[in-house]
């Protein structure tokens, strides 16, 4: 319960037995829960939800998630506002123009949780590669991006596709791999009281954005925060992302994560291990970047 709500309740019991004279203590009290009740309800209602856009939309019409994503961030500027965001990244280079993107609008936060990237070592290479650059991007901008790592858990991964293992890539194994990774954002959106949760996966042009914004919906559904609808790749996103790879002298990785993946694109993963292990050995730990979440009343 809001601290104002619980000073409403102790003074207004205190006042039983005080004289008349302390009637304006009561008046103030009210004013305060009066004004933070308010203040909820503006921000619940410029916290616009992806559904009450696509609501406007023809059943039938394909959605572009970007444009849904533009009126939702028209919301919040006409309302002066800044929400905080939980972004799910896969990798530094789906990072660099979201970030960019995102930031205009947003206080964003980026969240490393990839237990199908194998071999292990690929995936803390890619986990520092994405920490450097979220550390060089404020450097250069000015921003205060933040960044997380979830726990590497692949037994998890395994447990949930397993029986997927001869699934084509883009297909339902994919599926559960996006719903999986999507909850475990919620999930940390939830406990650390951001607005919104989203993916910078719609980045890919290998990924199917329609396919990811559904299970982000339905992720949605399960947990006390807002999915951020996106398409990354619009407007010549990947394009700009390619770019600032270039800028920021980001490693891009030659498969998208899990083993299945790489085994059907024949990549060779003892030779991704070891040049993963040589990185390693002189990589710098980035884990003091700051990360502030404001709370959220």
């Amino acid at each position: 319960m809001p601290a104002g709500v619980f000073l409403y309740i102790n003074v207004r019991g205190t006042f039983l037995g005080w004289k008349w004279g302390a009637f304006s203590h009561v008046i103030t009290v009210y004013a305060v829960v009066f004004k933070y009740s308010i203040m909820n309800v503006y921000l619940e209602v410029c916290m616009i939800k992806v559904e009450e856009i696509l609501s406007t939309l023809s059943p039938n019409q394909k959605v572009n998630y970007d444009k849904v994503f533009q009126k939702m961030a028209s919301t919040w500027q006409e309302a002066g506002l800044r929400p905080k965001i939980l972004m799910h990244v896969c990798c530094a280079p789906c990072s660099t123009y979201t970030l960019e993107y995102l930031t205009q609008y947003a206080d964003v936060t980026i969240y490393f949780a990839n237990s199908n990237i194998h071999p292990k070592a690929e995936y803390q290479r890619r986990a520092a590669v994405t920490a450097q650059f979220v550390k060089e991007f404020n450097q250069k901008t000015g921003q205060s991006v933040g960044y997380l790592e979830a726990d590497y858990s692949p037994q998890e991964f395994f447990k949930k596709t397993q029986h997927l293992a001869n699934e084509p890539e883009g297909g339902d194994r994919c599926k559960v791999c996006y719903d999986y990774r999507l909850d475990k954002t919620a999930e940390k959106a939830v406990e650390l009281g951001f607005d919104y949760f989203g993916s910078a996966l719609t980045i890919s042009p290998h990924k199917n954005s329609q396919t990811i914004n559904a299970v982000g919906i339905e992720v949605q559904k399960l947990y006390d925060t807002q999915y951020l609808p996106s398409d990354f790749k619009k407007n010549g996103g990947y394009q700009r992302s390619v770019q600032m790879c270039e800028e920021y002298d980001i490693y891009r990785q030659c498969y998208c994560g899990c083993v299945y993946g790489a085994n059907a694109q024949g990549v060779n993963l003892v030779q991704v291990k070891k040049e993963a292990l040589e990185f390693l050995k002189t990589h710098r730990d980035y884990s003091h970047i700051p990360f502030k979440v404001l709370d959220k009343n």
